[in-house]
């Protein structure tokens, strides 16, 4: 198996990462009652610097979840309720005059906005107008903030979690998809199954009161971090997200009949990218040096579903991005 890069030696212990997620995964369980897939997911995103589009009906725990990964990582947390007229001085911060108490001269103060925090929650993004949804993925983008002449660099770890309401589209700005492009992962929340539901309801209409103790240190995360991109890839599990990622682009040599058939458009180059570092970060949390296929066919799902466009067939026939991508994998396996 041909390596692209020689293994470096790990600067941390691979064991200790392990076990330091689950502990991770234990403390917010305290809170959350199941979406262990979504909580690997968010973690996932968080250890490759990248951001979270949430997808789910009202009353299943989004800001919950955000809170308590942010609780039990001891980061600061701040949530945006984005509105129709929130602006982007609501986000960013704003100039106020200030005076000299000793002198009596004036001069601007900057206060800085909500953005100024490691974990960002911005709830229903989709209701707000352009302008403030792009100041929102500029500071994603760029980690940092220009405002008043002058630019702030935002703290690491920086990670944003954005929300939309699958349902009541009237009135609201969908995000287009060069900025969807933006966010690494989509992911959609499920209701719970009844025995979760039974769980949810009996621990929160008690007195039970449960607090998250930071299990993992601001350090530790930005460690893992940074080990993430040294993780070596064999050529030929890159070669075959670069072959996924392609197959998804209509009327191209080697995509199926189907992605032409029922695809506008595919993803970009950014979308092999995601694919590979999850599939490291998925190694890494499993206690593995390299990421394997496998890691990448889980990955595929939550990077792609939001960066493939269908057309007036796929919609007039009932068929999702989902049915799509599971479709695709299931060709590439053949093909193998």
């Amino acid at each position: 198996m041909t390596q692209a890069q020689h293994s470096p030696a790990p600067p941390v212990d691979l064991d200790e990462l392990k076990q330091g997620y689950q502990r991770l995964r234990d403390e917010i369980g305290k809170v959350i009652v199941g979406q262990q897939e979504i909580i690997d997911m968010v973690f996932v995103s968080l250890i490759c610097r990248g951001h979270v589009l949430l997808v789910g009906v009202p009353g299943l725990a989004k800001t919950l979840l955000i809170r308590t990964l942010a609780d039990a990582l001891h980061l600061s947390f701040n949530r945006i309720q984005f509105t129709p007229d929130l602006m982007p001085s609501d986000i960013t911060g704003t100039e106020i005059i200030e005076e000299d108490a000793a002198t009596g001269r004036r001069h601007f103060k900057f206060m800085q906005g909500p953005i100024f925090a490691n974990v960002i929650l911005a709830d229903e993004i989709n209701r707000t107008p352009p302008k403030t949804q792009a100041a929102l993925l500029e500071a994603m983008q760029e980690h940092r903030v220009t405002a008043a002449g002058q630019t702030f660099v935002l703290e690491e770890p920086f990670f944003v979690l954005a929300t939309q309401n699958p349902i009541e589209q009237e009135g609201t700005y969908p995000l287009p998809e060069a900025q969807l492009d933006r966010f690494m992962l989509n992911l959609w929340l499920d209701y719970p199954t009844f025995d979760q539901e039974v769980a949810v309801v009996r621990n929160t209409t008690s007195a039970r009161h449960v607090e998250v103790e930071p299990v993992m240190t601001k350090e530790e995360l930005l460690l893992f971090q940074s080990f993430v991109r040294q993780v070596p890839v064999a050529d030929h599990v890159i070669e075959y997200a670069v072959s996924l990622v392609g197959k998804t682009r209509p009327g191209r040599d080697g995509t199926p009949d189907f992605v032409t058939n029922y695809l506008s458009y595919g993803a970009g180059p950014r979308a092999s990218q995601y694919l590979i570092l999850g599939a490291k970060a998925l190694a890494l949390l499993d206690g593995r040096l390299t990421p394997l296929v496998e890691d990448v066919n889980r990955m595929a799902v939550p990077v792609l579903r939001h960066r493939i466009v269908t057309n007036f067939n796929a919609e007039a026939e009932g068929i999702s991005t989902v049915d799509l991508i599971e479709r695709l994998l299931a060709h590439m396996k053949h093909d193998a």
